[in-house]
């Protein structure tokens, strides 16, 4: 596998749709010992399950591309800002991560090597070719180890900060089509939205910030359900902004 922290899925071309992954891979570069059992990264705490499959199926079905990450986010957590303590987590989801105890030095290099190239990366193809929508894709568990009693009952969550007008449309398109939706759930992305707030909202390019539940999405069935769900949910978002998407 490349230890580039990226992949690029399809053309990035402007004014069309963009699918960005920041937690699309549990891949572990083959220098960095996190220190913890092999299956822990066949968990959701090292990815985003479904994420990588979902839009692949996007970009084969619909004139787009992804840009999806490359590295766990046990490595580097794609979706912070470089000085946050959990860019490097400590800990997941009740795990503790004993290779993620680095010095200040350390954890530096951990962040230039993987971290700032992907952002990097991704800001100059944002600004060599604009995408009309960008649709942010991450996934959540359906419960944490952690917090058990917290049962997380909506298939789909859609996140937003300031820019909230593509999202309210996307959840109408939800809950219209049956899909329990959760707004601002299982987290709110008042919080939880370091990617599109450097990226997209500070761009002003809109974007949707999707969060399928993993055990949705974990299978074919499900990913080609919520591949095309998607497909359709972007055409509907455009025409209500006029964004110009090609009807799918």
């Amino acid at each position: 596998m490349s230890e580039l922290p990226f992949r690029i899925l399809g053309q990035p071309e402007r004014n069309r749709l963009l699918i960005i992954g920041d937690h699309a891979s549990n891949h572990v570069p083959h220098d960095v010992d996190l220190g913890i059992a092999a299956p822990e990264l066949r968990r959701h705490i090292a990815w985003d399950i479904g994420v990588a499959e979902v839009a692949e199926l996007i970009v084969s079905h619909y004139p787009c591309a992804a840009f999806l990450g490359n590295v766990s986010r046990l490595v580097t957590d794609l979706n912070r800002y470089p000085t946050d303590t959990d860019v490097v987590p400590a800990q997941s989801d009740g795990l503790v991560i004993p290779g993620n105890d680095l010095s200040p030095e350390k954890r530096d290099e951990r962040i230039w090597r993987h971290f700032t190239p992907y952002h990097d990366r991704l800001s100059s193809i944002l600004q060599e070719q604009r995408p009309a929508l960008i649709l942010s894709l991450h996934s959540f568990t359906p419960s944490l180890a952690s917090r058990p009693e917290e049962l997380r009952p909506w298939e789909v969550g859609v996140l937003y900060n300031e820019t909230e007008l593509p999202s309210k449309h996307a959840i109408a398109f939800l809950e219209a089509a049956g899909i329990c939706v959760g707004d601002q759930l299982p987290y709110s992305g008042k919080v939880l939205n370091a990617t599109m707030n450097r990226h997209a909202e500070a761009n002003g390019i809109p974007y949707i910030g999707i969060e399928l539940r993993q055990n949705e999405v974990n299978h074919p069935s499900g990913q080609e359900r919520f591949a095309r769900v998607l497909i359709e949910m972007c055409h509907y978002v455009s025409e209500k902004l006029g964004l110009g998407l090609q009807k799918p």
